[in-house]
């Protein structure tokens, strides 16, 4: 059994959940509180992964971070970056690809938190970064987790995007989503039976943790 594309899906989902952590609580924060009139566009860019087929994302990463195109030769030469094919391609296509699935829990969970909750904070000398990280990440918390577990699931479950920035490498790209692909292609049911059922039991698993801890299931029951 190859465990490699296994493996190299789930380190793949874990940077890729936690840069949308850095990424997304200030943008989700910002995004709560603003009455900027750009936000309606920020939102609108935000959401956009959500309805785009994913080869349309894909395809516009692959020119752009082409060395055959400017600016992907601008990385490579001042900055030693080659996105195409390779896996911190990967995850920078991941950040975009999940991001609405981070920002919009957390930003459900900041508008939903009163205002007088921030105002007291406030008022007893807080500081935005100590009322932040004290008293409104504790509250939404189950928001958190929320977006933490839909981008971890959500990336390992990747499939367009990362096959046309990404490729099929082995050990370096090719994640199970392509490998499931490639081995029905090559009519090897077994091996694309053995990452299936290893991605469904574990996403199955990671999904139901989020409805249970939401849900207070568990105190339900003991009651």
């Amino acid at each position: 059994m190859n465990w490699n594309p296994l493996v190299l899906t789930f380190e793949l989902a874990l940077a890729t959940t936690l840069l949308l952590l850095l990424i997304g609580l200030p943008l989700a924060y910002w995004l709560a509180h603003t009455r900027s009139r750009i936000k309606p566009v920020v939102e609108t860019l935000v959401s956009m992964p959500l309805v785009l087929p994913p080869t349309v994302l894909g395809f516009y990463f692959l020119i752009a971070f082409s060395p055959g195109n400017s600016f992907g030769a601008w990385l490579d030469q001042w900055l030693g970056l080659q996105l195409v094919f390779s896996f911190e391609g990967l995850v920078l296509a991941s950040l975009i690809y999940s991001l609405p699935f981070m920002v919009h829990p957390l930003q459900a969970g900041f508008s939903g938190l009163p205002p007088s909750l921030r105002e007291a904070a406030f008022v007893l000398g807080k500081s935005k970064l100590q009322t932040l990280l004290k008293v409104q990440l504790p509250n939404i918390r189950t928001s958190l987790l929320t977006g933490i577990v839909l981008a971890f699931a959500h990336t390992v479950g990747e499939f367009g995007v990362v096959l046309m920035i990404g490729g099929n490498i082995p050990g370096e790209t090719r994640v199970a989503s392509i490998a499931i692909y490639e081995e029905v292609e090559a009519m090897n049911y077994g091996m694309a039976n053995f990452y299936s059922i290893i991605l469904f039991v574990i996403t199955f698993c990671i999904l139901l943790t989020v409805y249970v801890v939401n849900g207070n299931y568990l105190n339900r029951f003991w009651k």
